[in-house]
């Protein structure tokens, strides 16, 4: 019994020495030996000073330690390099010629001042009474811009007046001069589309690009909206036009009524053409007055487009008619063969020219 509580005595003074000793490291300041343990991360010391210069700065810049020489008031301190800098831009404009912002020359771009075509006005139409016309039908159509005489239509340059592709003409109609879009779900002209609503036609996802600064080495990170389709793949355009035979003057007279373009979009590894939207052809004609058509034979005698649409001077086959259709079907759901189709558009045409021709007497 004796020599258990003298080994009790013992044991307690040895756990005594130690606590002691392990007390003396840490209200002595020393270094702790490595078998310590470490305090809890959530533990705050408000008395300790942090190990650090850079610990307690939350804003990321560096603050001066008032403690070591030459870093107090009014000395030099070193900032972090501006090479990793990042700024964020976000681009409204869309590459490709749709919705560019139309930049100003500071300097006139031709030789002869030109204001022709800043006073140009539509013509308006001559006046036909409903009980002048005879004879009547409603043709649709589609320029294709690939063809040699309608290369206008996808011509890439630009002037004063911006890209001058035929699909930017319209955008630049509807954004600039109010003129109303309508939805393709038909060519009834029933559904105005707003300003953002078409914008979305021709935009997708957003995309971030970083641009490094090549002098000072900044980063500027762009947020844009990526195109849906390719600027050169809206090259279709639909029209619908009504012929009209006047009595009163005696002459055929063809009005168009409507315009939509038409954009080739990869679905599914297939090509497929998509109507955008109609625009009421009318109120397009003060817009379509201020650009000029290439001309590949002469600059200076160029036409406006306005002037292109009353002369007719483009090609187009024919798509659907009120002739012969009691179904108002398109020549496609009619006729599978390409050709016959083209075939029978040509006999349209011929029907409509032979109806004028027949009324005179030779």
């Amino acid at each position: 019994m004796k020599k258990l509580v003298v080994f009790g005595l013992v044991f307690f003074v040895g756990i005594s020495t130690i606590v002691h000793a392990q007390s003396k490291y840490k209200s002595g300041g020393a270094k702790q030996p490595a078998a310590a343990t470490a305090a809890p991360a959530n533990t705050t010391n408000t008395n300790a000073k942090p190990k650090s210069k850079y610990l307690n700065n939350t804003a990321g810049n560096a603050s001066p330690d008032t403690t070591r020489p030459g870093t107090g008031a009014g000395a030099v301190t070193s900032t972090l390099p501006t090479s990793n800098a990042v700024t964020v831009r976000y681009d409204t404009t869309i590459p490709g010629g749709f919705d560019t912002k139309q930049e100003v020359s500071l300097r006139s771009n031709y030789a002869v001042e030109r204001q022709l075509i800043k006073d140009r006005k539509p013509l308006e139409y001559d006046y036909i009474r409903e009980d002048d016309q005879v004879w009547s039908q409603f043709v649709w159509e589609e320029i294709d811009g690939r063809e040699k005489m309608n290369q206008g239509f996808v011509y890439p340059g630009k002037d004063d007046n911006g890209d001058q592709r035929f699909f930017s003409i319209l955008l630049n109609a509807i954004k600039y001069d109010s003129v109303v879009a309508f939805s393709p779900d038909n060519d009834l002209f029933k559904t105005p589309l707003t300003g953002e609503q078409v914008a979305n036609l021709t935009t997708g996802a957003m995309d971030t690009v970083n641009v490094p600064d090549p002098v000072s080495g900044a980063i500027e990170r762009v947020i844009t909206k990526k195109p849906r389709f390719s600027a050169d793949s809206v090259y279709t355009f639909r029209i619908k036009e009504q012929w009209i035979f006047d009595k009163e003057s005696s002459k055929m007279t063809c009005r168009i009524i409507g315009i939509a373009p038409i954009a080739k979009q990869v679905v599914a590894g297939k090509s497929q053409p998509r109507t955008l939207f109609w625009i009421y052809y009318p109120d397009l004609r003060k817009s379509l007055v201020k650009y000029e058509v290439y001309n590949p034979k002469n600059y200076a005698g160029r036409m406006s487009w306005e002037e292109l649409f009353e002369s007719r001077y483009f090609s187009a086959y024919v798509i659907k008619s009120t002739i012969n259709n009691p179904g108002d079907k398109y020549l496609n759901g009619l006729i599978k063969d390409p050709l016959m189709r083209l075939l029978e558009g040509q006999n349209i045409k011929e029907k409509i020219f032979n109806y004028e021709q027949d009324l005179w007497a030779y």
